[in-house]
């Protein structure tokens, strides 16, 4: 019974640690201070000063970008990447892990309503 036990645990021990984890999709605490820092000026508490009834509310996400319901972070993450319209794109400016970073945060916000 004593070696089966060690068995096991030495088998979850080694499935636990030897096998890669998958990638996260963004870190959503990093997320908010890139928002904080490059993205509050113009979309503070989800809203958008430059175009008031575009907000980052998951309603507003959804109707505007394309592909939202598919994969939001992706469709986010795309947005903040190219830009659109009044809003500038972020590449070059922001690295692809801070923009899947913010873009994680984003969609959290979304879903939790800001």
């Amino acid at each position: 019974m004593k070696k089966l036990l060690s068995v096991i645990l030495l088998g979850v021990a080694l499935l636990t640690f030897a096998l890669p984890r998958p990638a996260l999709a963004g870190d959503v605490a990093a997320g908010a201070s890139v928002f904080s820092a490059n993205c509050a000026a113009c979309h503070m508490g989800g809203r958008n000063v430059i175009v008031a009834n575009k907000t980052l509310s998951k309603s507003d996400l959804a109707k505007y970008l394309k592909g939202f319901d598919d994969d939001a972070v992706a469709a986010v993450a795309y947005q903040v990447t190219n830009g659109k319209n009044a809003m500038p794109g972020f590449n070059g400016r922001l690295s692809p892990k801070q923009i899947e970073d913010v873009a994680a945060y984003v969609v959290d916000q979304a879903e939790k309503g800001w």
